[in-house]
């Protein structure tokens, strides 16, 4: 990774020169390094935030909040025990997410089960064998064999070609939460970041003729002022972690916007709002880590 810019650390805060330290009982817990500053960061934003969405009353951002202080360690926990648990949880969570695009897609069984197997397999290679994963071009094309082994003359190419979307798009995506190392949680607390940010400029910006552009028709609410805030939020926020560099920036901005757009158009095609129902104020699963699709490899890629 190109060496990052880094204002606070010209200042003199040594990120790596945090630490945490605490006993449960007879548990010893001596934690330090990077990882402990964004663990503080992160509580900090989730208390500040609560301010607003307290004053607020409203219930939907009660809501999100709640789910976001629930996330915050779940997703944490496993990015700072190592590259194996990171890889067991990019399995879990593409498993939940080709479950709720399937629905989505209205995959026949057989494509379910091939995906299934590629959410946990890709995560795993991205651990045990990185170079195995030279293969995902060719494991999409043959996600045509189940439709070729059911003669599928109908509906084979639709689903040949869903199947291998869902596969690139989820599951070779979420391998490469792996591939980032210590860079991950840093990613994804960023693309996090950008998506509020994201939100902030829309609506801050509405006024503005030029800021009210959607990008696309496929979600009106998705503007030219939401684009300018993501980049302004992805930018501040990779300044303070850190992690500023113009290839991750491009990757923040461009793959947190541009993944809740891929999204909107698997769901328009689907005639659904959201993917789930589960997580309180976001939907589903997919619904929560859109952005991260695009965002994860393109980190990799450019960054």
């Amino acid at each position: 990774m190109r060496r990052a810019v880094d204002p606070l650390g010209a200042l003199g805060l040594d990120r790596d020169a945090f630490s945490l330290r605490f006993d449960v009982g007879s548990l010893h817990v001596d934690l330090e390094g990077r990882a402990v500053f964004f663990l503080l960061v992160s509580v900090v934003v989730l208390a500040v935030a609560a301010v607003p969405v307290l004053v607020s009353g409203r219930p939907e951002l009660r809501a999100r909040w709640t789910t976001w202080a629930f996330v915050l360690p779940v997703l944490g926990i496993p990015l700072w025990l190592g590259s194996w648990s990171t890889a067991l949880f990019a399995a879990a969570v593409a498993v939940v997410c080709v479950l709720e695009f399937a629905r989505l897609a209205d995959l026949p069984r057989p494509d379910v089960v091939v995906l299934l197997v590629l959410a946990v397999a890709y995560p795993l290679a991205a651990w045990l064998e990185p170079r195995a994963l030279a293969l995902v071009p060719v494991l999409a094309l043959a996600c045509a064999a189940p439709s070729l082994a059911a003669g599928d003359v109908e509906h084979g190419l639709r689903r040949s070609a869903s199947t291998a979307f869902g596969s690139i798009w989820i599951c070779w995506s979420l391998a490469n939460l792996v591939l980032l190392g210590n860079q991950a949680f840093l990613v994804c607390f960023a693309a996090a970041a950008t998506d509020v940010a994201a939100w902030c400029g829309g609506n801050g910006l509405r006024r503005l003729r030029w800021a009210r552009r959607p990008l696309s028709p496929l979600s009106p609410s998705k503007t030219v002022g939401g684009l300018v805030g993501a980049a302004v939020g992805a930018a501040l926020v990779l300044l303070l972690l850190g992690g500023f560099t113009a290839g991750l920036l491009v990757a923040v901005v461009v793959g947190a916007v541009g993944g809740d757009l891929v999204e909107s158009m698997v769901k328009r095609q689907a005639g659904v709002k959201d993917a789930g129902s589960w997580l309180p104020g976001f939907g589903g699963l997919l619904d929560r880590v859109d952005s991260l699709l695009l965002v994860l490899p393109l980190a990799v890629v450019l960054s």
